[in-house]
């Protein structure tokens, strides 16, 4: 790409994404390696990176040491494991030993505690490539950075994850760690075209990030056995967090499973989506019926429209309680540096500041009651299908000064709360376009079915036409 020149009009039919996957068997045979597969991601960051801004600190030395040493072992036919290896990013949220993790917020700028987060220790173990740090909007809020998309550089590459899906979706490297409080694995996977797994809460170790209760850590891909086999990877070495079961399933990616029923889940989210956007998803929906799987709609079940009586105003829910949640942290960070905290932040503290213990309990008990009426659908519904986001990336211009402050810098969130609040695995797959950029379809599971929701979603991917708009 060069300047701000849109790349040609994306089709998830035609774009071939960067895999890790399909080149291993390549090492193994030796006509490849990892060190030769680095540098072909190297060569692609000092192409793009100009544009798509998708790094904030990169450790290109020991990139290389560690491929080296990986491609030592798939001579000798001792693999750490399948990622052995592969480059990844690690979103600027996550701290690592050997670069900075500086949250894409002033205030903490030069930060470098020199020490690994559990997800990345875990990716270390199984002889992944830690490449860099992947930008994240402020303290992984809604304050963005100055990533673009990979597909046209005046639209949001969506947030906070905004660096680990632009990588992904440049073709930069084949996958990289995000993390979700809201809607930052799945709305930015969409937006770039990422495979990505959101998963059940609690299901890959957040080491030193356990301050908010729905904040989860997983990969984006450009395949989704990249996606799944990055997640079991971390979760074998590094287990859920502390109290929690884990993410557990297969050593490699599910076979894929034809769903029996699906229900559309619309929430919020359907009244935003264009008319374009909503023909390309009604479309795919045919497309799944007419490989015999049933599609339930709003009005076809009580247990589905309970829960989707119950999902209203959960964007808000969602994001008040981890306002609270975070309010401590934020409120001592702006004590000790005000200058360094965005005024987004500032304003979202203000409005935390406001609530009381009893606010966040009725919310709490509020949160409880919808996971239940989800869990009523279990014996029903294999997965809730929906769009990753009201549309494909918006455009952003950045901030008119003296104007008010945009309040979506990086997309709306709307569709990607509710499985946050309900603590549910999502995958989401790029199974749709429109106007030429990517817009991600999810699949969501009830907890702990982080496996068959993927199975699922290969199916998709393997049997259903992408549907443009």
């Amino acid at each position: 790409m060069e300047g701000t020149t849109r790349m040609p009009n994306y089709s998830p039919k035609e774009f071939r994404a960067l895999s890790w996957h399909d080149a291993t068997p390549a090492f193994a045979q030796g006509s490849d390696t990892p060190r030769a597969y680095l540098e072909r991601c190297l060569g692609t960051i000092a192409e793009r990176e100009p544009v798509v801004r998708a790094w904030v600190v990169m450790n290109e030395a020991g990139a290389r040491e560690a491929a080296d040493a990986s491609t030592a072992r798939w001579k000798a036919g001792k693999p750490l494991s399948p990622i052995d290896g592969m480059p990844i990013g690690i979103k600027d949220l996550l701290e690592t030993r050997d670069m900075p993790t500086q949250m894409g917020c002033k205030a903490y700028e030069g930060n470098f505690p020199k020490r690994d987060n559990a997800a990345v220790w875990a990716l270390r173990e199984a002889g992944a490539v830690v490449l860099g740090k992947t930008t994240t909007a402020e303290l992984g809020g809604s304050h963005p950075p100055a990533t673009t998309n990979p597909f046209d550089p005046a639209r949001t590459p969506g947030g906070s994850s905004s660096g680990s899906a632009a990588a992904v979706g440049a073709r930069m490297v084949p996958a990289a760690i995000g993390s979700q409080v809201g809607g930052s694995i799945i709305r930015p996977a969409g937006y770039c075209g990422n495979f990505a797994l959101k998963p059940t809460q609690g299901g890959i170790n957040r080491g030193e990030r356990q301050s908010t209760s729905m904040s989860t850590h997983g990969p984006h891909a450009g395949t989704i056995e990249d996606m799944w086999q990055v997640a079991i990877e971390i979760a074998t070495r590094a287990g859920g967090d502390p109290g929690r079961l884990g993410l557990f399933g297969p050593m490699t990616t599910p076979e894929a499973r034809k769903p029996v029923t699906l229900a559309v889940m619309e929430a919020e989210g359907w009244a935003l989506l264009d008319d374009t956007s909503r023909n390309a998803f009604e479309t795919l929906l045919e497309r799944l019926r007419a490989q015999g799987v049933t599609v339930l709609r709003k009005g076809d079940n009580p247990q589905v429209d309970a829960l989707e009586e119950a999902l209203d105003g959960i964007q808000v829910l969602t994001n008040t309680i981890t306002a609270w949640e975070n309010h401590w942290a934020h409120r001592n960070l702006v004590n000790t540096n005000p200058d360094g905290v965005s005024q987004r932040a500032k304003n979202t503290l203000a409005n935390a500041e406001k609530l009381t213990p009893a606010d966040y309990r009725s919310m709490i008990l509020r949160r409880e009651e919808i996971r239940l009426r989800h869990a009523a659908t279990a014996p029903v519904v294999d997965a809730f299908i929906a769009p990753a986001s009201p549309g494909p990336a918006p455009l952003w211009p950045g901030d008119v000064p003296g104007q008010p402050l945009a309040p979506r810098p990086t997309g709306d969130a709307v569709y990607n709360t509710p499985s946050s609040a309900l603590g549910a695995p999502v995958v989401t797959s790029p199974m749709t376009a429109v106007g030429g950029m990517p817009m991600g379809v999810q699949l969501m599971g009830q907890p702990h079915t982080d496996a068959a929701v993927t199975a699922i979603a290969r199916w998709m991917v393997e049997t259903i036409e992408p549907a443009i708009g």
